[in-house]
């Protein structure tokens, strides 16, 4: 077991409510620091799409980024390439098991890929299932696994998904990409979800290559695996609310794990040397004016090893000076929740046929992105409405979308724009 990274744990927040106000807003901004002495073991899973969709361009350069991302792993990380149509076969090694990367297996594996040929249809879940049963049977500490398709998961319920996903939870994360133009974004959006991974649109084949060498190189980075924040509360105070809101949002309420009366665990996955941010809402017991309370403690955990805790703490108070102010930081991820709900939202209203209700959605989400400076965002919205003035969100419906920037649009309303560490949080240890 390598040594754990460290944790460091800040907590923004204005910490004054009126008179009889329950609701108390924070902003929980965690970095993992430190050098490793040796980087916790490995083993990756690449899942490649070989529907008959797959054929020509896509399927060559699926198998370019393959070879790409087996460079791209350490020595000795175990490793298996499975293809998926309408059912899971292993492409290298042939029976189901993993093997170490070395440059013997790492040849083999390519001449393997080589001689992938597409066909039949799409079953995404029955690739994901031998997935988890390949790493299931490895005792590395980082479980990974990257997911390619170019279509829809036309072979499978989104119930059976969904059930598949519930074996896997916890076991590995899973990235998701989805390449050309006949891809799904809500099922990718649901494995990352579940599995803590990402997900993520790539309009050109040629691209795929660096999106999978990048992944990888990120996945062989990584320094702890199931890392949980752990949440301690006082009695009478209810989680509202906690969403991963950076990089991506994550809604992480219902899948806390009672450690005992206090200590409830959010899982979070896998860490490298990074900043995440998370939204935490709290319904605490109504209190006397000038009354002061620790309602709740943030800390994070890896490998049995806990970070010091950081204070979310609660006074009331009769000055609106005080009870008024908003932290900036709360502020800010409040508005890229807003504007995520506004293209999904938006989106939903123009699939129903309610174009009023998918321009004022879409508007107000061009709006959000404008003005935080969401320019990736911003540019993908454009090709599914023609902006006519971004700062008051005056946008008109394109009668000629494309199926691709409807999902394109769907994904990066989960992709969020960071702030800069700054002053003005609670660093209080318990």
């Amino acid at each position: 077991m390598s040594q754990p990274i460290t944790f460091d744990v800040t907590v923004y927040q204005n910490e004054y409510l009126p008179a009889g106000e329950r609701v108390m807003d924070a902003l929980v901004s965690v970095t993992a620091t430190g050098r490793m002495a040796a980087l916790p073991s490995a083993a990756q899973v690449i899942m490649l799409d070989r529907s008959s969709s797959m054929a020509g361009a896509r399927l060559v350069e699926a198998k370019r980024a393959t070879t790409v991302a087996l460079d791209a792993l350490r020595d000795d990380v175990a490793f298996a390439i499975v293809a998926g149509n309408a059912e899971a076969t292993m492409v290298y090694p042939a029976e189901p098991r993993m093997v170490p990367a070395t440059a013997r297996t790492r040849e083999a594996a390519r001449a393997a890929v080589a001689r992938l040929e597409a066909q039949d249809g799409t079953a995404i879940g029955t690739w994901l299932a031998l997935a988890n049963q390949l790493l299931a049977g490895e005792r590395a500490e980082i479980k990974h696994g990257i997911l390619l398709t170019d279509g829809h998961n036309e072979h499978q319920t989104a119930e059976d998904l969904r059930r598949v996903l519930e074996d896997c939870r916890g076991r590995f994360v899973c990235d998701c990409r989805g390449v050309g133009d006949g891809w799904e974004a809500k099922p990718l959006l649901e494995i990352a979800d579940v599995l803590l991974g990402s997900a993520a649109g790539l309009r050109e084949p040629a691209e795929l290559a660096e999106d999978f060498r990048a992944v990888t190189g990120v996945v062989m980075g990584k320094a702890a695996a199931n890392v949980v924040l752990r949440l301690w509360t006082l009695p009478d105070v209810r989680v509202r609310m906690l969403k991963q809101v950076h990089p991506r949002i994550v809604d992480l309420t219902g899948r806390g794990v009672v450690v005992d009366a206090r200590n409830v665990d959010y899982p979070t996955g896998q860490w490298g040397t990074e900043t995440r941010d998370f939204q935490l809402s709290l319904d605490v017991p109504a209190g006397a004016l000038d009354e002061e309370i620790r309602a709740a403690k943030v800390g994070m955990v890896t490998g049995g090893q806990a970070s010091d805790g950081r204070l979310v703490r609660v006074r009331w108070t009769a000055d609106p000076a005080l009870s008024t102010k908003i932290n900036p930081r709360v502020a800010h991820y409040a508005g890229q929740t807003e504007l995520s709900e506004a293209i999904e939202d938006g989106i939903a209203a123009r699939d129903a046929g309610d174009e009023d209700a998918a321009t004022a959605k879409l508007g107000r989400a061009v709006q959000l992105a404008h003005n935080s400076g969401h320019e990736v965002t911003l540019r993908v919205l454009s090709r599914v409405v023609d902006v006519v003035d971004a700062p008051s969100g005056t946008v008109r419906l394109r009668p000629d979308i494309a199926p691709v920037d409807t999902e394109l649009a769907e994904l990066s309303s989960r992709t969020t724009v960071g702030m800069r560490r700054r002053s003005g949080g609670n660093g209080v240890s318990a």
